[in-house]
Protein backbone atom coordinates (compact mmCIF):
# COMPACT_ATOMS: atom_id res chain seq x y z
CA UNK A 1 0.00 0.00 0.00
CA UNK A 2 1.27 3.91 -0.69
CA UNK A 3 2.64 5.67 1.65
CA UNK A 4 2.47 9.11 0.41
CA UNK A 5 -1.78 10.35 0.34
CA UNK A 6 -3.89 12.65 -1.02
CA UNK A 7 -5.76 14.75 2.56
CA UNK A 8 -8.58 12.85 0.49
CA UNK A 9 -7.31 9.53 0.65
CA UNK A 10 -5.59 9.87 4.21
CA UNK A 11 -9.08 11.37 5.87
CA UNK A 12 -10.72 8.34 4.29
CA UNK A 13 -8.33 5.96 5.68
CA UNK A 14 -8.05 7.79 9.12
CA UNK A 15 -11.80 8.40 9.53
CA UNK A 16 -11.30 12.19 9.78
CA UNK A 17 -12.24 15.15 7.83
CA UNK A 18 -10.25 16.46 5.39
CA UNK A 19 -10.06 20.04 6.68
CA UNK A 20 -8.73 18.05 9.77
CA UNK A 21 -5.97 16.38 8.13
CA UNK A 22 -4.89 19.63 6.49
CA UNK A 23 -4.84 22.03 9.74
CA UNK A 24 -2.99 18.97 11.51
CA UNK A 25 -0.24 19.02 8.61
CA UNK A 26 -0.19 23.13 8.76
CA UNK A 27 0.07 23.38 12.36
CA UNK A 28 2.52 20.55 13.68
CA UNK A 29 4.74 21.30 10.44
CA UNK A 30 4.12 17.79 8.56
CA UNK A 31 4.51 18.43 4.91
CA UNK A 32 2.18 18.02 1.96
CA UNK A 33 4.75 17.65 -1.12
CA UNK A 34 3.19 17.27 -4.43
CA UNK A 35 -0.28 17.38 -2.72
CA UNK A 36 0.59 14.42 -1.05
CA UNK A 37 1.36 13.51 2.87
CA UNK A 38 3.26 11.08 4.27
CA UNK A 39 0.88 8.51 6.03
CA UNK A 40 3.29 7.28 8.61
CA UNK A 41 4.63 11.12 9.54
CA UNK A 42 1.34 12.10 10.35
CA UNK A 43 -0.04 9.22 12.14
CA UNK A 44 3.10 9.87 14.61
CA UNK A 45 1.65 13.55 14.61
CA UNK A 46 -1.27 12.49 15.68
CA UNK A 47 -0.47 10.03 18.04
CA UNK A 48 2.06 12.53 20.14
CA UNK A 49 -0.93 14.71 20.04
CA UNK A 50 -2.85 12.04 21.83
CA UNK A 51 -5.51 12.44 18.80
CA UNK A 52 -5.02 8.47 18.05
CA UNK A 53 -4.60 5.34 19.90
CA UNK A 54 -1.28 3.40 18.91
CA UNK A 55 -1.92 0.48 17.16
CA UNK A 56 -0.75 -2.67 18.27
Amino acid sequence: MANHLTPDELSEELGIDRQEVIRVCIEEGVPIYQGKIDKTLFAAQLQALGAVQPAH
